[in-house]
């Protein structure tokens, strides 16, 4: 599912406008990744869990080349599933 894929489907469930479907995922999209920038984890009931990992620096090799690399330390979001999606799946 895509996000314009989301978006008609909010827009048809519950019979709203397009535009109006369209703010309301993108601000909920907005506000998840407003407290994963401030270290916050959102917690969504029945659905999971995404939190803010922080992965250090480190050295890896170039694969084609083989030479040693610096690998700068990054942030990356995480994503737990809850149990009701995962038993859903199941």
């Amino acid at each position: 599912m895509t996000k314009a894929e989301l978006i008609d489907a909010l827009a048809q469930k519950v019979d709203l406008p397009k535009a109006t479907a369209e703010r309301a995922v993108n601000l909920i999209f907005d506000d998840i990744i407003a407290a994963l920038k401030s270290d916050d984890k959102v917690n969504i009931s029945g659905f999971g869990t995404f939190t803010v990992s922080n992965r250090k620096a480190r050295q890896g090799r170039n694969p084609k080349t083989g030479d040693v690399i610096e690998i700068a330390a990054s942030r990356s979001a995480k994503f737990k599933p809850g149990k009701l999606l995962r038993d859903s799946l199941n």
